[in-house]
């Protein structure tokens, strides 16, 4: 019989090589269907009038003029009167009209009446923010702290920070609803699929409205990106159900960007005072740092400082400032860039003290990283991203880049992540004509989920990946986890390299007598079914297929720990040039070497970590959340003022992915979210190395850059 284990390099045919997409053409001719491309007939347009205020009470609420209105259909109220609103741009009322243009003009007709409350919007330390805003959340000690800085022979103190930025989605949040007697169909734009029934459920049991689980049809065949954001059904999602079952139409409602840019999900900020101390030699022996940052009106945990580095003394206190200004949801790895921001920042300004290469410095220090088991690797992707960068030839004593406003240099970071593979269950059916189905209630980001399935059943199957159909991105399949905490291709392959062996070894046993043989005798490669080591000995997957008579075969698998692990690092280094007189930082060169256990397909793991790259490079030199104390909303939601990186500003990048012996036997570990940690500080770090003087706070900014250029010119600090 077949087993589940992943074959050995030798014996695969798809995994680890490298394969196209399979969804590229019906994406790239137009034929994918996105929530926004549902259009079902007599379908209204849902719109929403929000608060202007960011923090207000609600008095009065008067949808009279806005009812009677052309083509107003339905009203339902989210926020009712004598409730507060703690964000500019919360929902307060949505309408569903006949066109878009109607229901935009209804929602601007609705008439509310605030009672202005006191808010708070700035990304405030706790002096400033004030007791009401501020909240402790951790007061660390490890060992003795004051002693250890009494050993430390060299100390080195700063402050670093990133702001708050917000999820940029390429496709925004919303969703199509329609009611058929008691069942509801949600075509949504979800990381949830399998999950999202009970959103509704729940949400809509709040409002009246009763729906049985099993009842709630959730599709969402395609999505244009999540990245932490789209797991919950949100106000919008409930209220467009409710306006669907109001009026027994089909209604769609998608946010306008500037709605998304302020209210579906932001990264908290992270900024900190550190000092930190070594022996002269480099070995760490002191940590102290005092960090805050807002996650919105309630906090977004505890971040672990410092980052890593497990340092023999540390003193770390952490408080959550909590503000007005939209709420916070997963981004990406959560809380990591912030963490490996200020500490890769805090430990290359120690270096630079002491003189020293900084990968010469981490390297001191492998000891000390979190687990010690990860060490040899850290070691391994220093030296490939060495290679890559060719570190040791570029690399200067920081501020020594040479005469001339153009001044370049090198900057490195390390990262961490879990990764394990989520609860994912799968069926795998074999037909009599030879086709193949494999089907999970998963969902593809746009990150080659569909792909990866395919690879795993045709390699089970040793069939080719075009023989495989993949039926995701619906709940009427078999549950699978959402797709968060980089969990999705780890949890639905093992499930399906399970289902899909269970099938085959049930095809198998049909088989067997045909050709003279025991199952366990026989294999599936290359199109056939065969004694193993004999190809004469064989009949074609046809042939084979026909065996089964008039009924199909299914096998099911749920997710197998024996096939995956956890825990994965990387490595960047990136190299950039400093205009000096414009303040402008240009990317030359960034460099990724990232393990993730067994790699699926090393194409699409590639484009991961390269978005992964393009989404650093735009923390680091672009993307801030910017609000106004004033009057309490966001200055920036737009694509226009709200910038991103383009294609000029990004540079070369490199990826290795570090696989074979070592790598490969751990089985399949999570890479959606590691290598977004380290751009932000791997970029400041070499913006500190190029001019000879640290930039505290992202994005680097040209006025930022110069104004760090300008206290180096007043003697300050490098």
């Amino acid at each position: 019989m077949a087993d589940y284990h992943w074959p050995p390099a030798n014996r695969r045919a798809l995994i680890g090589k490298r394969e196209k997409r399979i969804d590229g053409p019906v994406k790239s001719s137009g034929r994918a269907k996105y929530s926004y491309d549902i259009n079902r007939p007599g379908m209204l347009w849902g719109k929403m009038a929000t608060s202007p205020y960011a923090h207000a009470k609600v008095t009065r609420i008067d949808t009279s003029a806005a009812e009677a209105m052309p083509g107003v259909k339905g009203v339902v109220t989210i926020v009712p009167e004598g409730q507060e609103v703690l964000w500019a741009g919360q929902e307060i009322v949505a309408i569903a009209a006949d066109s878009e243009e109607r229901a935009e003009a209804a929602a601007d007709a609705i008439k509310i009446d605030y009672e202005p409350l006191p808010y708070l919007v700035t990304d405030a330390d706790p002096e400033h923010a004030g007791a009401e805003h501020s909240k402790q959340l951790e007061a660390r000690v490890t060992g003795n702290p004051d002693q250890g800085f009494q050993q430390a022979e060299v100390i080195s103190e700063g402050h670093y920070g990133l702001p708050v930025i917000t999820h940029c989605c390429l496709e925004t949040h919303g969703q199509v609803t329609e009611w058929n007697g008691d069942d509801l169909t949600v075509w949504s734009t979800t990381q949830n699929v399998s999950g999202m029934a009970g959103e509704y459920v729940d949400g809509l049991k709040q409002q009246g409205i009763t729906v049985a689980a099993n009842n709630v049809h959730v599709i969402s065949h395609y999505m244009g990106g999540g990245f932490g954001s789209k797991f919950a059904a949100d106000t919008w999602g409930i209220a467009c159900a409710q306006l669907s079952k109001k009026t027994g139409r089909p209604v769609k409602m998608m946010l306008e960007r500037d709605h998304e840019l302020m209210v579906a999900g932001a990264r908290p900020s992270m900024h900190a005072h550190v000092k930190v101390g070594a022996k002269r030699d480099g070995t760490l022996v002191a940590w102290d740092s005092e960090s805050w940052g807002t996650g919105g009106p309630s906090d977004a945990g505890a971040p672990r400082l410092p980052y890593i580095f497990e340092v023999p003394n540390v003193r770390a206190r952490h408080t959550a400032i909590l503000t007005n200004i939209g709420p916070a949801r997963a981004w990406r790895a959560p809380n990591h860039p912030q963490m490996a921001l200020i500490s890769n920042a805090a430990m290359e300004d120690l270096a630079a003290k002491l003189n020293m290469d900084p990968v010469d410095f981490m390297l001191k220090n492998m000891n000390l990283v979190t687990a010690p088991d990860r060490a040899k690797t850290y070691q391994e992707e220093f030296a490939k991203a060495s290679e890559l960068m060719d570190w040791k030839s570029k690399w200067h004593p920081r501020g020594k880049s040479g005469a001339g406003p153009l001044k370049r240099g090198l900057g490195v970071s390390l990262h961490t992540w879990g990764g394990r593979g989520n609860l994912s269950n799968c069926l795998v059916t074999i037909h009599p004509d030879g086709s193949v189905e494999t089907s999970l209630g998963s969902q593809d980001l746009g990150t080659g989920t569909r792909t990866v399935i395919a690879i795993v059943t045709a390699e089970t199957l040793g069939l080719p990946l075009e023989a495989v159909k993949v039926n995701i991105g619906e709940n009427k399949y078999p549950p699978a986890g959402a797709s968060g905490g980089s969990t999705t291709v780890s949890g639905v392959s093992t499930s399906t390299r399970r289902a899909a062996t269970e099938a085959l070894n049930s095809l198998l046993a049909k088989v067997a007598p045909s050709l003279g043989a025991t199952p366990d005798q026989l294999e599936a490669w290359g199109g056939k079914i065969q004694v193993k080591g004999n190809a004469a000995k064989s009949i074609s997957w046809k042939q084979a297929c026909a065996k089964m008579g008039a009924s199909s075969i299914s096998g099911t698998g749920k997710t197998s720990n024996d096939l995956m692990s956890s825990g994965v690092g990387g490595v960047q280094m990136s190299e950039v040039e400093v205009d000096t007189e414009t303040g402008i930082v240009k990317i030359i060169k960034h460099v990724s070497v990232q393990d993730c256990g067994l790699v699926i397909d090393v194409r699409t793991a590639e484009s991961q970590v390269y978005g992964a790259a393009i989404m650093g490079i735009t923390y680091a030199l672009f993307e801030e959340k910017i609000m106004d104390q004033v009057t309490g909303r966001c200055l920036n939601p737009n694509m226009e003022f709200y910038k991103l990186a383009s294609i000029a500003d990004i540079g070369e990048i490199v990826v290795h992915m570090m696989t074979g012996p070592g790598y490969d036997e751990r089985g399949t570990i999570g890479l959606g979210e590691p290598p977004v940690i380290s751009p932000g500080a791997a970029i400041s770090n070499a913006v500190a190395n190029a001019i000879g003087v640290r930039v505290p706070e992202l994005p680097l900014t040209p006025d930022r850059v110069l104004a760090a250029l300008g206290t180096l010119e007043k003697g300050g600090v490098a």
